[in-house]
């Protein structure tokens, strides 16, 4: 009995030194880190979350204006359009046709959803097609929708006009050739999808930022310009 009592007297001071050794080495390692004790817990602290910077896409956010410039952008990214201006001085494109007897086609329907983004002139066929403005001609060109068709580039290189449906060119007008406002350049007529006998002058300006690219352009309505 004495040595089953002795056995466990060793064995609880065994123990007893354990935890107090145990302690000691807490207290020293909690010095260490510079009194931050490994033992306490705060119910109140909260683990604040990181997001990853430029990773994560937060769907409901506001989007935020865009610091990169124009040249480094998506080459999907449309150009910006050229400043909206318009021609002066222009005269009817049509001899004999008078102001009030224009009518405002430049936003009606096409076919195949296309809008007319031009106006029509109608006189009866031969009737002189005179330049609306000075300016070279840049194009003669036989088009499926417009027929004959001339592209006029405006003498400040700013503006293409363009004559369609024509019946015929004037006598000596080429390309390159400069031509004066009111000079004969065509006649009306009724090629291209006009339809038989629509005699008519499909006529558009169109704003160019390239005048080598006489078929591209920002078009603009004539029809204000030429009531004046």
């Amino acid at each position: 009995m004495r040595w089953a009592a002795r056995q466990r007297t060793k064995t609880l001071l065994i123990v007893l030194i354990s935890i107090v050794a145990f302690g000691a080495f807490l207290v020293w390692l909690d010095r260490r880190r510079g009194g931050r004790s490994l033992l306490t817990w705060s119910r109140s602290e909260t683990i604040k979350a990181v997001p990853l910077a430029s990773t994560e896409v937060n769907p409901n956010a506001a989007p935020t204006p865009s610091t990169q410039s124009s040249e480094t952008s998506s080459p999907a990214a449309a150009p910006s359009p050229p400043p909206l201006i318009s021609p002066s001085g222009l005269i009817i494109p049509v001899a004999g046709v008078r102001a009030d007897q224009l009518v405002d086609t430049f936003s009606e329907a096409r076919s195949e959803g296309r809008v007319h983004d031009a106006i029509d002139i109608p006189a009866p066929r031969g009737t002189p097609v005179l330049a609306v403005a000075n300016g070279k001609i840049v194009k003669l060109f036989q088009s499926e929708r417009g027929g004959t068709t001339i592209y006029q580039l405006s003498s400040g290189e700013e503006f293409i006009y363009y004559y369609a449906h024509l019946d015929g060119y004037a006598e000596g007008l080429t390309e390159g050739r400069t031509v004066t406002q009111g000079e004969t350049i065509a006649y009306v007529g009724d090629s291209g999808n006009a339809g038989a006998g629509n005699y008519h002058l499909h006529f558009s300006i169109a704003i160019t930022s390239n005048p080598k690219r006489w078929w591209e352009g920002v078009n603009i309505n004539p029809y204000p310009l030429l009531k004046k």
